[in-house]
């Protein structure tokens, strides 16, 4: 049975919170563990980002979202112990 994720996988994101309801897997089902923005079609959108370039990514959309630099920095913080950046 597949694991249920909370979150995205690669960038942290509530699954919940995915316009799209989640990315997709090569077969077009719908993907567990990533969201719409960093997984389309079985392929990352962003194959060679590293962690810590999805934080900064991640940290800036949270402050234009208008969250403070300080909550930002604290829902990135997580973000290297997420599947994807565990098992490489």
């Amino acid at each position: 049975m597949e694991k249920t994720y909370k979150y995205c996988q690669s960038c942290g994101m509530p699954l919940k919170k995915d316009e799209k309801g989640g990315g997709t897997n090569a077969d077009g089902s719908k993907s567990a563990m990533y969201c719409s923005r960093c997984y389309e079609n079985g392929a990352f959108t962003n194959p060679n980002m590293s962690a810590q370039e999805m934080q900064k990514l991640v940290k800036g959309k949270l402050k234009e979202m208008g969250f403070p630099g300080f909550v930002a920095g604290f829902f990135t913080k997580g973000i290297p112990k997420l599947e994807r950046w565990t098992n490489t």
